[in-house]
């Protein structure tokens, strides 16, 4: 690709600037293994369950596509709720401790191959921002020393602030472009999950580039990404 036909470059975070997507898959499978085992559920959660329910998408719809996956129905219940709560916000916010208590234990570095990236944009003059479906988006980048690198940041405060559809559909990339100015065909997208490429074709940005984290190219493809990498630094 040639990085003059564009101006912005959409990022989403975990899996692509930083392996918190790996924080992530930890946080669900021990949150879903343990609601599972507490009914009595023996079919166990698997990693293939994230990939395919899971990833890329707003917490709560996550809990919500994994159960009706099981055929489990629960209460909506709402985003205060108690982390003990069985109700799909309660099971969200569960999770969402999880993963707070793995990402101040072990911390986050990114990936050099997505900081190289980064900077050769910044050095290019071109617009970048985090387009994330976790609310944890802030305290990872500050986490990972990247946080001042992103003027926008639309993660999952801002779609649940701004009543945003969350992917796959194109709502928060076609956001991040418009606080950019940048017209979404002079926008590239980066994505690693199955919902944020089909987001990115959606919205009919300039390019969808899929990071292969473990979905798989085929699928990464399939769902609407242009071109598929392993690691950013192939785009450096």
């Amino acid at each position: 690709m040639d990085w003059n036909d564009y101006d912005a470059a959409l990022f989403d975070l975990d899996g692509v600037i930083t392996p918190t997507a790996e924080v992530h898959m930890r946080a669900w499978a021990q949150m879903f293994s343990e609601f599972l085992t507490s009914r009595g559920i023996t079919e166990p959660y698997v990693d293939l369950d994230y990939f395919e329910y899971v990833d890329g998408k707003p917490r709560y719809d996550g809990v919500r596509s994994f159960l009706a996956s099981r055929g489990i129905e629960l209460p909506e219940g709402k985003p205060s709720d108690a982390p003990t709560e069985e109700t799909v916000a309660g099971l969200g916010n569960r999770k969402n401790a999880v993963f707070s208590q793995i990402l101040e234990t072990d911390g986050v570095q990114p990936y050099p191959g997505s900081v190289k990236l980064v900077n050769l944009l910044i050095d290019r003059g071109i617009k970048l921002a985090i387009v994330s479906s976790s609310r944890n988006a802030p305290a990872v980048l500050r986490a990972a020393g990247m946080i001042d690198l992103f003027p926008v940041i639309v993660d999952g405060s801002v779609v649940s602030e701004h009543h945003l559809a969350g992917k796959p559909a194109p709502d928060t990339f076609l956001d991040a472009a418009r606080q950019l100015d940048i017209p979404k065909e002079r926008a590239v997208v980066l994505e690693d999950a199955l919902s944020g490429v089909a987001a990115g074709r959606a919205g009919r940005f300039g390019l969808v580039v899929g990071v292969n984290r473990g979905v798989g190219a085929d699928k990464l493809l399939a769902n609407g990404a242009d071109l598929v990498v392993d690691d950013l630094e192939e785009l450096a």
